[in-house]
């Protein structure tokens, strides 16, 4: 049972916590209105309020703090995780330059990695552990500080590139909350497996987390009645990327769970890339567009996400490096022939203005 109360508490917050942001949200006026958005990657039809980080972060302060003893550690989880919540409602209300999210996502992923949370190693694919203690740096200030460059340096790039490959993967109703509870549990049942109390603290934050963000479904899934907004999917990375340093560095074990929009971000910003445009820009190329254009509803593409999560993270507690290496990579052909086949294909026979083609797409709406 000691288990369940904080997944409980935290899930019980979220739903207490959330219909207090949209009444708060919609009394201020603080809408996102699709009328006034000129912009493709917007599929929601009425104004709706975001502000999902201040109900998901203020559902997990609590849990943590019920549940979990607050040492260093928590300090600099919970300290970037309340960062990012104060981003996400300045998003809400004002849209920041991309650069400026950016700068911000990095300072706060920087809280954790300054109380000690870093990758020390990682497992090698192909045999043995890779070591990243060396170089250290040795700072006098205060007491003496030992600063792991290689291990700081790849948990920042992860836990930023955590943050914004979520985010990438948000913009249907029910999306995201799913696959990211579902990932947390997957994080939850791996670190019950060191069966010390090491990692208990651990457990129980993958828990807490899972918990925040089913409470927040309910409201998010279609017909959502609050957006998720910048603030709940990047503290969603952050959290999942964190997790996933602390249980025994299994960074592997969160790519294959996250696989599906890890992969989906990396095509969509080599795309951009390529298109000389800013890989931060939004617009209709993610896999969840695709989808839409095939016409799937927003109902079936949110569970295709959460059954892709949720078999990967299934396999991820059954396979070796090696093989989640290799899962890895048929999953990113899969996705990659699924976007080739659409551009060259499909969306070129639709637009040809053949009946045929045009019966073919009404007929999959339905």
């Amino acid at each position: 049972m000691m288990f369940v109360f904080p997944f409980l508490a935290a899930l019980l917050g979220a739903v207490v916590l959330t219909p207090i942001v949209i009444r708060l949200y919609t009394s201020r006026g603080w809408l996102d209105d699709p009328k006034k958005l000129d912009h493709p990657k917007v599929v929601h039809t009425k104004p709706l309020p975001r502000g999902g980080g201040i109900a998901l972060m203020g559902s997990i302060l609590i849990a943590s703090f019920l549940f979990i003893p607050i040492d260093k550690h928590m300090l600099g989880i919970l300290g970037g995780g309340i960062l990012l919540m104060l981003l996400g409602t300045w998003d809400d209300l004002h849209n920041p330059p991309p650069l400026v999210r950016l700068i911000i996502q990095v300072i706060a992923a920087l809280l954790p990695i300054a109380a000690g949370i870093g990758i020390a190693y990682v497992t090698n694919p192909l045999g043995g552990i890779i070591t990243l203690n060396q170089p250290q740096l040795i700072i006098h200030f205060f007491g003496t500080h030992t600063i792991w460059i290689l291990a700081d340096i790849l948990a920042l790039l992860w836990l930023v590139w955590c943050m914004n490959i979520v985010n990438f993967s948000t913009g249907l109703d029910g999306q995201m909350p799913g696959y990211v509870a579902i990932a947390a549990l997957v994080i939850a049942l791996l670190s019950l497996r060191f069966h010390n109390s090491a990692q208990l603290p651990v457990t129980l934050l993958s828990l807490i987390v899972a918990g925040a963000y089913a409470g927040f479904l309910p409201f998010n899934f279609y017909p959502q009645k609050i957006l998720s907004g910048f603030g709940a999917s990047t503290l969603a990375g952050f959290f999942l990327g964190v997790l996933a340093i602390l249980s025994g560095g299994k960074v592997a074990t969160a790519m294959l769970v996250l696989a599906v929009p890890m992969i989906d971000a990396t095509l969509v910003i080599f795309n951009r890339l390529r298109q000389a445009r800013s890989p931060f820009m939004g617009d209709r190329t993610h896999l969840h567009h695709k989808l839409m254009d095939l016409g799937w509803g927003k109902r079936r593409i949110a569970i295709f996400y959460w059954i892709c999560t949720a078999l990967l993270g299934f396999l991820a507690l059954q396979l070796n490096s090696e093989q989640k290496l290799f899962t890895i990579v048929l999953v990113a052909l899969g996705i990659l022939g699924f976007v080739v086949w659409f551009q060259f294909f499909f969306t070129r026979f639709v637009n040809s203005g053949h009946d045929s083609g045009s019966k073919i797409f009404r007929s999959m709406q339905r």
